[in-house]
């Protein structure tokens, strides 16, 4: 049966300097979310966003980690507990939650909703590790933390609010690395967590990669959880994004990677994250946003 999808917005902007992705939701809700999701084949129930409080209102430094520095914890744990819910209950409603970021810190909400009273696995398509800690970030900013936070890596080990317990290192696998910062590598290294960088990708194929990507994702556990940051994305694909790399994926290739998670039916959870307007040239972000959600939820050509 095809599950209707329910759409979150979490519009964030506590893990960036360059401000305006905290628009996100709005851009690809604008670009025609629901409509190419109903060409999909889905009915979509849009439950509005969470409440976020806004970064020029707030003390970023208010609520410090008990080691190092994380800027705006407080309003990361707040979002992620609300976003959380929202994740957990559109499950037990028996729909597919989709979020919309945002920074990538609302990954965070988006995980531990999945995994509440469930196995899951994660799939995170992006040119960046996500696995500083506040000890290890050179920024101090929560949206290079994300999947540390998730996994209780370092500082979160105890950090209830961000622990996804129903989610192990040996079921993620990260798509299309490119952008490590020197003191993820050996956190990643030694780790549980499957790799696989643009240049697996591009000795391999992005089907073969994928495919492999949701093997380490969906084994053992009671469905996938994919995060896609626009980022992921060659920057002339996806413009509109905070921290652009070069050298990322091509528009056909990020098609071809959520059509394999499609043809899996194995996806459980998703979310799309740092899609910033005010960086984008003609909300060409946010509409390839929509398509890849669409080829993810299974959007075919015929």
């Amino acid at each position: 049966m095809t599950r209707n999808v329910r759409v979150v917005g979490a519009p964030t902007d506590y893990g960036a300097n360059r401000r305006g992705v905290d628009m996100g939701p709005s851009a690809i809700r604008y670009a025609g979310l629901a409509e190419e999701l109903a060409r999909a084949g889905r009915e979509v129930v849009d439950d509005g966003d969470v409440r976020a409080p806004r970064a020029e209102e707030r003390d970023p430094e208010a609520e410090p980690p008990a080691s190092g520095r994380a800027k705006f914890l407080r309003e990361t744990r707040e979002v992620a507990t609300r976003l959380a819910d929202r994740v957990a209950g559109a499950l037990d409603a028996g729909e597919l939650p989709l979020v919309l970021g945002g920074d990538h810190s609302v990954a965070i909400g988006s995980v531990t909703g999945s995994a509440r009273d469930a196995e899951i696995g994660a799939v995170w398509f992006d040119a960046h590790g996500d696995f500083n800690t506040p000890e290890t970030s050179p920024s101090g900013n929560v949206h290079g933390m994300p999947l540390a936070a998730v996994l209780g890596v370092g500082e979160f080990a105890d950090v209830e609010w961000a622990n996804a317990g129903g989610l192990r290192a040996e079921n993620v696998a990260i798509v299309g690395l490119r952008s490590v910062d020197p003191s993820e590598r050996p956190a990643i290294a030694d780790s549980d967590v499957t790799t696989f960088t643009m240049s697996d990708v591009d000795e391999r194929g992005i089907a073969s990669v994928a495919d492999d990507a949701l093997d380490v994702a969906a084994a053992g556990t009671d469905g996938v959880h994919v995060s896609l940051d626009l980022d992921w994305l060659d920057p002339r694909e996806a413009p509109g994004v905070g921290t652009p790399v070069r050298g990322g994926v091509t528009y056909r290739e990020a098609h071809a990677a959520l059509e394999t998670v499609a043809e899996r039916d194995r996806l459980r959870s998703l979310d799309l994250v740092e899609v910033n307007p005010i960086l984008d040239e003609r909300n060409e972000t946010a509409s390839l946003a929509t398509e890849l959600a669409a080829s993810a939820l299974g959007k075919q050509i015929l």
